[in-house]
């Protein structure tokens, strides 16, 4: 069983995203967006502008998909088709790859025909940047930016939370990772009342976005990149970045692209200045292609690890049960090692008996109080008992 249902784990995270690869998100009733409904009345029922208040927030808004996934896959463990059904729409209904690189290639085509109102329009549907004063080299950044941390966010985070933990990991990351944008940035409204959220969402894409960077890395030949400099980049630039996550993917793709990202960021109300992360140019136009490209491959990859991990572990799991099972009980008819010098038969209703042939005995208290084998004790005196 436990190998029948990491099939249909993995059957269903490749559906969920063949899904996303050819459908996209919907247009209409997205359950993403349903949810930040939810979670925003929540919000405005228990808001106070504490961390306290942030913590049930979240531990609410959180804890309720989560458990609904471990509620469906409680209730679909003896059934592996309806356990991959049920993976393959949560899977699509929380990735956005497809979403993401269309994004990318409107962007690219927009600032290619210098059309700059138009993808100063557009950039809101991947950041929440100021677009107001971009540039086309700004606005070709911001999606290089964009793309590069969603390509984690958006498609290997849920690929391997989905992998580790089935539905709950599915659903729980991205009600997280929705929290985290709705509250989770500096302002003064969310700056303590977002931070729980913050932080959960950090601690979820630690290992994703790592993960991101070192894929990013190995696919840099698809645009042409040289692995050895995108590796040198992704080292050395990874930890400048102020998120410990962000860094991780934005790092990884400028080297892949040969590009510099980084810079003064300017949002609605604030700025931010952050490091530069590569050597090479400024993103333009035909770098929002390659982008999407890179981000493609590496979603492919993380599917192809993500789809071989349940699998896996149920292999390796089963036969670690089974080593275990034949060690404590033993098959009959076959023997199981024992004290130096002793066989043990494993058959039923066989008797033990030591290497030369004598029968053990019931254990006996000698006048020292060590416990012995009457038959030890006679094997030790020569045959005879102890006269005990």
């Amino acid at each position: 069983m436990r190998q029948a249902t990491a099939m249909a784990n993995a059957t269903g995270l490749a559906a969920g995203y063949a899904l996303d690869a050819l459908l996209g998100d919907p247009r209409r009733w997205h359950p993403v967006a349903g949810f930040g409904h939810a979670a925003g009345a929540l919000e405005r029922r228990i808001y106070r502008p504490r961390r306290s208040a942030g913590a049930a927030f979240t531990a609410l808004a959180v804890g309720a998909p989560a458990l609904l996934g471990a509620a469906a896959a409680l209730a679909t463990r003896r059934h592996p088709v309806a356990r991959a059904a049920l993976v393959a729409a949560g899977t699509w209904t929380v990735l956005g790859g497809r979403t993401l690189r269309h994004e990318s290639r409107v962007m690219g085509r927009s600032l290619r025909r210098a059309d700059l109102p138009a993808a100063r329009a557009r950039l809101g549907h991947l950041c929440g940047r100021d677009p107001s004063a971009l540039d086309e080299p700004e606005l070709a950044r911001a999606t290089v930016e964009s793309v590069a941390e969603n390509t984690s966010d958006a498609v290997v985070a849920p690929l391997v939370w989905g992998a580790v933990a089935g539905l709950p990991g599915l659903l729980g990351y991205r009600a997280a990772n929705t929290l985290d944008a709705m509250v989770g940035h500096r302002s003064p409204r969310y700056a303590r009342f977002g931070t729980p959220a913050a932080r959960l969402d950090d601690l979820l894409n630690l290992v994703p976005s790592r993960l991101t960077g070192l894929l990013t890395v190995a696919v840099a030949p698809v645009v042409h990149g040289d692995r050895a400099t995108a590796w040198h980049v992704w080292r050395r630039d990874r930890a400048d970045h102020p998120s410990p996550n962000a860094g991780q993917c934005e790092a990884a793709m400028a080297g892949a692209l040969g590009v510099r990202l980084g810079g003064r960021n300017v949002y609605f109300g604030r700025s931010e200045t952050r490091p530069f992360l590569g050597d090479g140019p400024r993103p333009e136009a035909r770098h929002l292609k390659r982008a999407a490209r890179v981000s493609g491959a590496v979603s492919l990859a993380a599917l192809g690890l993500a789809a071989l991990y349940p699998v896996t572990v149920g292999r390796l799991a089963g036969a670690t049960a089974r080593a275990a099972l034949r060690t404590i009980t033993g098959a009959p008819g076959r023997t199981i090692s024992g004290a130096p010098g002793r066989t043990i038969s494993a058959a039923t209703g066989r008797t033990i008996t030591g290497s030369a042939g004598r029968t053990l005995g019931a254990p006996e208290r000698d006048g020292r109080g060590l416990v012995r084998s009457v038959g030890a004790a006679r094997i030790a005196r020569g045959g005879r008992g102890s006269g005990r």
